[in-house]
């Protein structure tokens, strides 16, 4: 009898085991892991952005086991960023890529996000070296700011009082081109410009319009108003149209078809620059793909594969640059902004 119990207890067990293994062969195998790759924007609901996210869903699309997490402060601050960043580092994204509100306060989290074996990049407005792997520029600094002194001379005649409404005083990529535009107003072929102020609207349209309305009326004499941000441009073209200048003084710089188009075809805008934010977000996300995924080239000195883009290259700064500014008028406006 003792024996016929053991006897019965091998075979259920043999049944149990025999079951399992047949579980274990339907189950379906686990999908492969995506990687994450965290696009961090200097603030939510700005135009730019919006389609620098389109590039990187585009990008990931392409790629298929990418996952892109888009986020970012809801107004333009290092505080917001930074309190974000340490919300991915906690999620164990792969990659971060982040236009900067502030080249160095972001520096100590990004290193800590960086020593967790996040691959951190910076596009648009860099973070400081020793912060990111890579900053991608949509542009040369030196060709950004020469082409917005060109376009406000064109527009005034190449004589009188300019001035400039920019984003925070502490983004990097607006500083540099405000460093070169004050250089090329130096050159003898814009000597009879004269830049009178330069002001911060914070990438927010209600003070920048502020901004630039106290611009206009402090200085009656103005004739150009260079925002080198979407946002100011927008805005100083409003305050234009409200204080009964257009024909008067002119606006230009940096922005998108999508909302410039009104103001180009009301005589504020005569024509403005900008590179698309679209293939920016589609190249940062290629590149962040390369540093992730460990291509041998993905490094300083080297270069990254950016698809449709071609091949990146990075200098020993670990910087690297796309393509210069395209000007945007009355002839094109129309085309472009069914786009961005």
């Amino acid at each position: 009898m003792k024996l016929k119990q053991i006897l019965s207890a091998a075979l259920a067990a043999t049944v149990l085991v025999t079951m399992a293994g047949c579980g274990e062969k339907k189950a379906a195998a686990p999908e492969a892991q995506k990687i994450r790759i965290a696009m961090v924007v200097k603030n939510l609901g700005n135009g730019f952005f919006d389609a620098a996210h389109r590039g990187a869903q585009e990008a990931a699309k392409e790629l298929k086991n990418v996952e892109i997490i888009y986020t970012g402060p809801t107004t333009p601050s290092a505080e917001g960023q930074i309190e974000i960043i340490n919300s991915l580092i906690s999620q164990k994204v792969d990659a971060i890529v982040i236009s900067a509100n502030d080249p160095n306060a972001l520096v100590p989290i990004t290193k800590r996000a960086m020593a967790r074996g996040i691959k951190v990049l910076s596009f648009d407005s860099g973070i400081a070296q020793e912060g990111r792997l890579m900053q991608l520029h949509p542009s040369n600094a030196q060709l950004i700011g020469l082409k917005q002194i060109r376009m406000a001379s064109d527009a005034i005649g190449g004589e009188g009082e300019i001035a400039i409404l920019s984003a925070s005083a502490q983004a990097t990529n607006q500083n540099i081109w405000i460093g070169v535009m004050k250089d090329v107003l130096k050159q003898p072929e814009f000597s009879k410009m004269k830049l009178v102020a330069t002001v911060y609207g914070d990438d927010q349209a209600d003070k920048s319009y502020r901004e630039a309305i106290g611009l206009l009326r402090s200085n009656p004499k103005l004739k150009a108003i260079i925002a080198p941000t979407i946002v100011g441009i927008n805005a100083a073209s409003r305050a234009v149209q409200d204080e009964g200048l257009v024909g008067k003084v002119f606006v230009t710089g940096l922005g998108l078809p999508s909302e410039m188009a009104g103001h180009v075809h009301s005589g504020t805008v005569l024509e403005f620059a900008i590179w698309n934010p679209i293939d920016l977000g589609y190249a940062a996300t290629y590149a962040a793909y390369g540093f992730v995924t460990g291509q041998p080239t993905a490094k300083a000195g080297g270069s990254v594969s950016a698809g449709r883009m071609g091949s990146i290259a990075i200098d020993e700064k670990g910087e690297a640059a796309m393509a210069p500014p395209f000007t945007y008028n009355k002839g094109n406006v129309d085309q472009f902004s069914k786009i961005f």
